[in-house]
């Protein structure tokens, strides 16, 4: 493997002053309550309102006058999302077997009671966050979904469009509060008039302040998955079109000055071409600010020898986003283990993922493709276990249990197997 383009080294992506800050709004939040949501909203939002959560009223003057054409493009969003998450779900089934005579054992899926979506402001207001964190766990049937957003400054009111996907996706409440200090709030809930009740679980994107929240919270609370900044992988041998490979790579980096895209290519006139077509972008695109940044402080390019040294790089950089352009990309599903959300063809590029095709756009990054896969229907749901045990199968099980816990000094578990054969 050589480096046609290596990133320079980068400070760590969480400092101590974030996790300090993070600690601070989390224990005053869970000491204080509302009282200390409404200071630290007042602090980094200029915004404190008497009452955070959004009545029927307020989400109907806002909805009142949206662009039909971005609403249906939302629709359309909620559906795609929707509809994939329902084949997943049945993929997920209730079964019972006798594995031995007179014994019993099962599993039921039963979905998580209620669930936190953090919708994040920043740079974008992304119209598919909401779909992907309310729409999904309402297939999985979560009886509850809390939404919190941050406003945007200056308005005093969250983005609209954003509100839209929250409705639509099927919010059960919708709280305008943003950053560490809505997840707090969430995880410990808030007195009001109706009070906010805690939640079981939190998932959702969102800056480096909200990544460390989730961290800190978890236990409290169960979250999705501790997402860093946005990254992109791109396999591309010589028969991949350059001009597609270097959007894609700028379409990732444009979500900020340090999302990571690297491209992994067994040609170097094809690593030659990128570089020279991402400068030509550059010079035309509206968020070149950022994804100029970005590319130059953590893009890669990666020369490797053939289509197996790229899969073992690949699987090295386990990035959440993986795109394959080759001329044969089904071998490349076929062996390739660690990404996020896997994109096969040219035409299938990452961007559509990001907006809503169907499969779920929270997903792991830092190298967490390793051992875990993103968001999906089955985050929502538990998996648990059951046995039932006959009279007459007790004297099959318990004898070999017995010799166990004596051998282990367990008397009160032997004790309680032997009671079942006398």
């Amino acid at each position: 493997m050589e480096y046609f383009k290596k990133a320079p080294p980068q400070p760590a992506a969480v400092n101590q002053e974030i996790q300090d800050t993070v600690s601070r709004v989390i224990a005053d939040v869970e000491r204080e309550g509302v009282d200390a949501v409404r200071r630290y909203s007042e602090k980094f939002d200029g915004f404190a309102p008497a009452e955070f959560r959004l009545s029927e009223a307020d989400i109907r003057s806002q909805l009142g006058s949206l662009d039909d054409s971005v609403t249906r493009a939302i629709d359309f969003s909620i559906a795609q999302v929707k509809h994939f998450a329902e084949s997943q779900r049945r993929t997920l089934i209730d079964f019972e077997e006798e594995t031995l005579p007179g014994v019993t054992i099962g599993q039921k899926q039963i979905p998580v009671q209620a669930v936190g979506s953090y919708i994040p402001g920043g740079r974008y207001p992304i119209l598919a966050s909401a779909v992907m964190t309310i729409g999904v766990p309402k297939v999985a049937g979560v009886e509850r979904i809390v939404a919190c957003a941050p406003i945007q400054r200056g308005t005093g009111k969250v983005n609209a469009l954003q509100l839209y996907g929250m409705v639509h996706s099927g919010a059960d409440e919708i709280y305008a509060i943003g950053g560490a200090q809505a997840l707090a709030a969430m995880a410990f809930g808030l007195d009001g008039a109706p009070p906010l009740e805690a939640v079981d679980m939190i998932v959702g994107a969102g800056n480096a302040y909200v990544a460390e929240a989730k961290r800190q919270l978890f236990g409290v609370v169960g979250i999705d998955l501790l997402a860093g900044p946005t990254e992109i992988c791109i396999l591309a041998d010589e028969t991949a079109d350059p001009e597609f490979v270097a959007a894609d790579l700028l379409a990732q980096a444009e979500h900020g000055t340090n999302s990571q895209s690297v491209l992994i290519t067994t040609s170097r006139a094809m690593a030659e071409a990128v570089t020279r077509e991402i400068d030509r972008q550059l010079a035309s695109l509206p968020t070149a600010d950022a994804a100029g940044a970005s590319w130059r402080d953590y893009g890669e390019i990666l020369l490797v020898e053939d289509d197996e040294e790229m899969v073992r790089v690949s699987d090295q950089v386990a990035s959440e986003h993986l795109e394959v352009q080759t001329r044969d990309p089904a071998w490349f599903l076929a062996r390739l283990k660690n990404y996020g959300s896997l994109f096969l063809g040219q035409n299938a590029t990452v961007a559509y993922g990001d907006k809503g095709i169907g499969t779920n756009h929270v997903l792991p990054t830092g190298r967490a493709a390793r051992y875990t896969g993103g968001l999906w229907v089955g985050k929502f749901i538990k998996t648990v276990t059951w046995q039932r045990v006959s009279d007459a199968a007790n004297h099959t099980v318990a004898p070999p249990f017995i010799t166990m816990a004596d051998t282990e000094g367990m008397v009160g578990h032997a004790d309680s197997m032997r009671l079942r054969v006398r």
